[in-house]
């Protein structure tokens, strides 16, 4: 059985694995304009990361977390801030703070926290690194410029497959995705944080463009929202 990852639009991910664990990043869908499915569809989880305080990445941290039984994995200010915010839902969910360079386990999924240059409300930005249950690693970048950090996490996992936002003016665009991609090594990747607003590039072109130069090795799959790749 191979792990599988579903697009839920913008940044947010399901990750189910080929042990059965389920994950969730950034599930950002009551908002969302091209979200695939409701918060109500979701099935029970292990943990909800979250990158970084922002609307659309943290604002149904809280909700997915209640209906998923799920723990809020994130910056210490950050899952305090959600996990306060389930506690006025009149819920209790499990918070797990981390910060960046530090490795917690979900189940039998090995969650690293990296780096990513942005900006956020509470607690500073982040991506995170999961290395699954067969030693398969799936790479987050959140939202992120690029950053000649990316070579060292490369170099230190060897990753299957990484999700990277190409949107533009909040993040890094398709060009520079592609540079990221060299320096992470990755045999995979999924664009995203794109086609959610008119000011976000809404191909992926640019990134399939110039990935053919800078990253060949690598190979892209472009999604449709509800979309999934299986690995």
């Amino acid at each position: 059985m191979s792990h599988r990852l579903r697009w839920l639009g913008h940044s947010g991910w399901e990750l189910v694995t080929s042990g059965g664990a389920r994950v969730f990043i950034d599930p950002w869908l009551s908002q969302n304009p091209v979200a695939p499915v409701a918060i109500s569809d979701l099935e029970p989880a292990l943990g909800v990361l979250i990158t970084h305080d922002h609307a659309d990445h943290a604002s149904d941290a809280a909700e997915v977390a209640i209906q998923t039984g799920a723990a809020l994995v994130g910056q210490p200010e950050l899952v305090r801030k959600y996990g306060g915010r389930a506690t006025e839902l009149g819920k209790a969910v499990e918070t797990v703070g981390m910060n960046i360079g530090g490795t917690i386990q979900l189940g039998g999924i090995r969650v690293t926290m990296i780096e990513a240059y942005h900006s956020s409300e509470s607690g500073t930005p982040a991506g995170y690194i999961l290395t699954l249950e067969d030693g398969r690693v799936v790479c987050h970048l959140g939202d992120t410029g690029l950053h000649v950090n990316m070579k060292t996490w490369g170099e230190l996992f060897d990753i299957d497959v990484a999700l990277v936002p190409i949107g533009d003016r909040f993040t890094m665009d398709g060009r520079q995705a592609a540079r990221a991609l060299a320096w992470l090594g990755a045999k995979h990747a999924l664009p995203m944080h794109y086609r959610t607003s008119p000011i976000l590039a809404q191909s992926a072109d640019d990134l399939v463009r110039y990935a053919k130069e800078f990253a060949p090795q690598v190979e892209i799959h472009v999604l449709d929202p509800g979309g999934t790749f299986a690995f």
